[in-house]
């Protein structure tokens, strides 16, 4: 077999010119662009994972302020719940107190229906009381209900403090003396005779007839009034009456 060494070294040189060719103009840019693609595929992984650790801190602060959210909702609806029941026990206390004050108000008027209800019954039992004794009186003689009361009013006259005694009559100024009837001349004279002897002295006298006296009789002047009569002796009685319906412990 013939060897033809300068074709061979021609082929030889024209394999490493193609080498030379390719690694200059085909497997530099080849490796440029790999390398290349390479640092843009590292730029994107890069920036993939700032992102990610951007997208983890932000769910982090999300998460943060989502627990920090629940926390002031629990801490409203605490308060709100706080708020809720002292407003109830305020409107409880209110509630109660306006009760209260209904019942006493209540009360009050009871209290009042029943005074007024008293003083009505005391009345229609005074009216009543003054109706019979005067039925009980037109029995007895007309003396009667004169005479055995002027001793009472000279009695009650003297029971008057001695400076009120003394002004009875002293400016001339006359008293009345008020009947149930028309006086006698001798029931008049006894009359005078007995405040003559209280006072030491005779008192000028006006003469007046009230018929609601039933019996009795009743001495006016301008600074006192002696009573000595049926009807006061019944309203004497009719305030004791209605005291003692009143008074809640009457021992």
């Amino acid at each position: 077999m013939h060897i033809d060494w300068w074709t061979l070294g021609l082929q030889g040189i024209n394999v490493l010119v193609l080498i030379w060719l390719l690694a200059r103009f085909l497997f530099r840019p080849v490796a440029k662009i790999v390398a290349e693609r390479q640092q843009a595929a590292a730029a994107l992984m890069a920036d993939a994972q700032a992102a990610k650790a951007g997208a983890l801190r932000e769910q982090e602060s999300a998460g943060r302020e989502h627990a920090r959210l629940l926390q002031e909702r629990g801490q409203m609806l605490d308060a709100a719940g706080a708020e809720a029941a002292k407003l109830k026990l305020t409107l409880d206390a209110a509630a109660h107190a306006e009760a209260v004050q209904l019942r006493a108000t209540a009360q009050s008027e009871i209290d009042a229906a029943r005074r007024n209800a008293a003083l009505a019954q005391g009345e229609q039992a005074t009216q009543l009381a003054l109706e019979v004794a005067a039925k009980l009186l037109d029995r007895l003689p007309p003396e009667a209900r004169i005479a055995g009361f002027i001793d009472g009013l000279a009695s009650e006259l003297a029971k008057l403090p001695e400076s009120t005694r003394a002004q009875l009559g002293a400016d001339g100024t006359g008293l009345t003396l008020i009947a149930p009837r028309t006086l006698s001349a001798a029931e008049l004279a006894l009359c005078r005779a007995e405040l003559t002897r209280v006072l030491g002295r005779e008192l000028p006298l006006q003469l007046a007839v009230d018929p609601a006296l039933i019996a009795g009789l009743e001495l006016e002047a301008p600074h006192a009034i002696v009573r000595n009569s049926f009807r006061d002796d019944l309203a004497h009685l009719k305030t004791e009456l209605l005291a003692h319906d009143h008074d809640p412990d009457p021992a």
